[in-house]
């Protein structure tokens, strides 16, 4: 199994559980980040936390430098475990892990973490890799 298939099983696991922003842990909720960092670290890659990040008003390359830093690499087409950059309102950002058939993220009108089919309702700005070893 690839470390893309292990986070996508990660991710699909977390499936209910509680939104929470800046939620790190899956007892007490995750934000979309908390998601991606807990799917990417059960999976058995290296999951860095920024310093302090804010994805309403973070530019497009912001984000970008944080996923870098975060150590994923951009790739052009989306697979199973890829953490993907959307735009999911004006000038707020959102980060969803790529399964079969879908994208799991945290839905914070929800209330919780859900999966959403294909395709995404909103523009996808890019698609990010954790490397393998």
């Amino acid at each position: 199994m690839t470390i893309g298939e292990r986070i996508a099983a990660e991710a699909l696991a977390l499936v209910g559980t509680p939104f929470r922003l800046r939620g790190r842990d899956a007892t007490t909720g995750l934000d979309c980040v908390g998601l991606a960092m807990l799917a990417v670290a059960r999976a058995g890659g290296c999951a860095v936390e920024p310093p302090s990040y804010g994805l309403r008003g973070m530019t497009q390359v912001q984000a970008e430098g944080f996923l870098l830093r975060a150590g994923l690499v951009p790739v052009a087409r989306a697979e199973p475990g890829d953490v993907v950059l959307v735009e999911s309102g004006p000038m707020q950002l959102h980060l969803m892990v790529r399964v079969e058939g879908g994208h799991v993220h945290a839905h914070a009108s929800l209330g919780r973490v859900v999966l959403m089919p294909l395709p995404s309702p909103w523009p996808v700005l890019g698609v990010w890799r954790v490397g393998e070893d």
